[in-house]
């Protein structure tokens, strides 16, 4: 599985690690994804997704079929 967010489609950055004498080796920043079984009160169930932790705090606001809306994803898009 990809590290990717199932919603926002976040994934991870490049960058260098930047010693004390400058040296800069390359280096890859991963997302914080987290898996999480969500509770959908549309559908009456839980559904299973790894999302990162921005989109957490966004479901937290809206709910988990506003963040589908707000990303314009449907709830078959995310679960597979």
């Amino acid at each position: 599985m990809a590290r990717r967010c199932a919603i926002s489609g976040v994934t991870h950055q490049n960058g260098n690690r930047v010693s004390h004498a400058n040296n800069k080796t390359h280096h890859k920043f991963e997302s914080n994804l987290q898996a999480k079984r969500l509770f959908v009160p549309e559908l009456g169930k839980y559904v299973r997704v790894r999302v990162s932790t921005r989109v957490l705090r966004t479901i937290d606001k809206v709910g988990f079929m506003g963040a589908l809306k707000k990303a314009g994803l449907t709830l078959a898009d995310v679960t597979k």
